[in-house]
């Protein structure tokens, strides 16, 4: 038998059907063993797996609380009752707010090396870290992997990623993937599994893998890995789950589709510059320059080892901006108290939010008008802090706290030790399942602000409509459905189209939409490179099609994003010719016959045919005819 890298033993012990993996871009379907989901998303995957009619959930399942905490009204705190009793319905644990990060939470308590799972969250890929597979996808996705138990997904290529050495003093694991971004950038990991190997891998603790693998989903890779490991025994004995480990790593001799090499003791401190995650520099090249905020946390780096080592540089010092703090989990706040750190964190001026997302997703946290932020988060998308004209920079949390010290951007200089401190563990934070006979008898909370899925008509012969918009490259999920000050709308479809729906790209979008679609019209989209990346959130897709959007048409699409414009009836289609982009304009009349999506497609404008690929899957055709993913699994499902 020839040797296997780690993700092809990991995959081939999922495989649904057949012995092989096939080579790159084939489908496949792998049993998952877990599925889970964050606040933002979760309300509509849940109202889809009720849609379903599904009693039950297969696998492992986690709806978190993490996203929308603010009660700044009936919304947020409806949406978690619902979110609550619709878990306890259908066999779910339930994460409630404050008990900490999905990602974070779902390390400390629920990922095993070797595991499958999905997330309805793009840095679901954080658990391999913890030398499991696992990938971000839409909610209905996970709906249906909840239902079902498997996924389905186009064989990645692996690209090894062979470490070397160890870091410096001053140099963190957020400098480790921010080198992987400046040397892939923010597309170059579309279809690749990037497998971290090397003597370098055991230098780094479970925490610090889990940062590096978190930001993969920033190159668009479906996901990361690390092996499972000495180091993974360690972090899974300190939390009571020793039994929970096994040793995985790759065959010796295993191939690879390339192989990038990165020297852990070569690298110095780096800096992601607004408004992408891959404009990278050394933070030396941007020394000196005036910063307004701080903060510190996210999925990303909001361990005990990344306060704790923040907290040491602050240590006896006070901090001259407005600085913020949020802890990964309960669980790591815990641990900094007992630590000391707390204490000492306050006593420097540091603001100590709740342990959530928080002003990663644009929830609390704005800077100030026109001001520059360093964040030790994933994202940097323009708009995304809250404040329109602010500025995002993202760091390693050393370079965060002495930047802090100082108002500029500043490296870290010398070592930093941290205290040592026993792990604290919160699991009884989580709801568990109920027997399925107690959960039969549980009543489904749903507030006024619950919408119920909105039925959509299957796809017509022919799109006949305008380009409603025409875009640039990179368009993220943030761009196409604003999260922030939006996030309480997520389960009133109507309301959060009309109101967010590319108002930050174009205020007008809703209302010209609404028009275009109400006078029998069909929207197009017109966009180039790398369209819908970012989040996992299928309101992306979902809205535009409330709205009228019946196809999109870019030279290249984000992944996670083509599933869920096809679970929504939305066709993803690229150019056959890229400069064909260059003879569209906004407004333009045009047509695409969509009677066979199997054979030739061309856009009709202006009398001339330009020829289309399509961007989804040969097995995609069935649900895109039919209006989109739901309509045909109720057809279908046997329970």
């Amino acid at each position: 038998m020839k040797p296997l890298n780690l993700t092809e033993k990991i995959l081939l012990d999922h495989l649904v059907d057949g012995k092989e993996l096939p080579v790159p871009g084939t489908v496949i379907k792998i049993r998952v063993d877990e599925a889970f989901t964050q606040d933002a998303t979760g309300t509509m995957t849940m109202l889809q797996l009720e849609a379903m009619g599904v009693k039950q959930v297969k696998p492992l399942s986690v709806n978190f609380v993490d996203h929308s905490m603010l009660q700044m009204g009936f919304e947020n705190p409806d949406d978690h009752e619902y979110l609550k009793t619709v878990s306890q319905k259908l066999g779910i644990v339930y994460s409630p707010a404050g008990t900490g990060i999905c990602h974070f939470l779902n390390m400390e308590n629920f990922v095993k090396p070797g595991m499958t799972g999905v997330g309805a969250d793009s840095h679901t890929v954080n658990a391999g870290g913890c030398g499991a597979i696992y990938m971000g996808a839409g909610g209905y996705d996970v709906a249906l992997a909840m239902a079902t138990g498997e996924y389905s997904l186009p064989m990645p290529k692996v690209v090894k990623v062979n470490l070397t050495g160890a870091l410096k003093p001053g140099v963190m694991a957020m400098d480790v993937i921010l080198k992987m971004l400046e040397i892939n950038g923010v597309k170059g990991g579309k279809g690749v599994i990037f497998e971290y190997a090397g003597p370098g891998v055991t230098s780094l603790s479970l925490t610090e893998r889990a940062t590096i693998t978190n930001m993969g989903a920033e190159m668009g890779a479906t996901t990361s890995i690390f092996p499972s490991d000495e180091r993974t025994k360690e972090f899974l004995e300190s939390r009571g789950r020793g039994q929970d480990y096994k040793s995985l790593a790759a065959d010796e001799g295993a191939a690879y589709a390339n192989v990038i090499d990165i020297d852990l003791s070569a690298l110095e401190p780096l800096i992601a510059i607004y408004p992408s995650p891959g404009n990278v520099e050394k933070v030396s090249a941007r020394a000196g320059a005036k910063i307004h905020q701080v903060s510190v946390g996210s999925c990303t780096n909001s361990s005990y080892e990344n306060i704790a080592s923040f907290a040491e540089l602050l240590k006896g010092k006070r901090v001259v901006v407005d600085t913020l703090l949020y802890p990964g989990s309960r669980a790591v706040a815990m641990q900094l108290a007992e630590a000391g750190y707390m204490t000492s964190l306050y006593a420097s001026g540091v603001r100590i939010q709740e342990n959530g997302c928080g002003a990663c997703i644009g929830q609390g946290g704005s800077p100030v008008s026109k001001g520059i932020s360093l964040r030790t988060f994933n994202r940097n998308f323009p708009k995304r802090s809250g404040t329109p004209d602010a500025e995002v920079h993202l760091v390693s949390p050393l370079v965060a706290a002495a930047s802090a010290l100082t108002g500029v951007i500043t490296a870290p200089q010398g070592d930093v030790s941290f205290k040592q401190q026993p792990v604290m563990l919160d699991t009884a934070s989580f709801l568990k399942p109920l027997p399925q006979a107690e959960a039969e008898k549980v009543q489904v909370i749903r507030g006024p602000n619950i919408m119920a899925l909105p039925d959509f008509a299957p796809l017509p012969a022919k799109l006949e409509g305008e380009i409603l918009l025409k875009l640039g490259d990179n368009i993220s999920t943030d761009d196409i459905q604003p999260a922030g000050k939006f996030l309480p709308l997520r389960s009133n479809v109507k309301e959060y189209a009309m109101r967010a729906t590319f108002n930050q790209v174009d205020p007008s979008f809703s209302k010209r939409a609404c028009e275009h679609r109400d006078a029998d019209g069909h929207g197009i989209i017109v966009g180039r490179e790398n369209y819908g990346q970012g989040s996992s959130r299928e309101h992306a897709a979902l809205c535009p099609r409330w709205l009228g959007v019946r196809a999109v048409v870019t030279t290249q699409f984000a992944r996670i994003h083509v599933a869920n414009l096809v679970n929504f009836g939305i066709v993803p289609l690229t150019f056959a010719n890229a400069s064909d982009y260059d003879k569209l304009g906004q407004g333009d009349k045009v047509s695409i016959d969509v009677s066979n999506l199997e054979g030739d497609i061309f856009l009709e404008v202006n009398g001339e045919k330009l020829p289309l690929k399509p961007a989804f899957e040969p097995g995609d055709v069935e649900t895109l005819k039919g209006g989109g993913a739901l309509p045909l699994f109720k057809a279908t499902y046997k329970g």
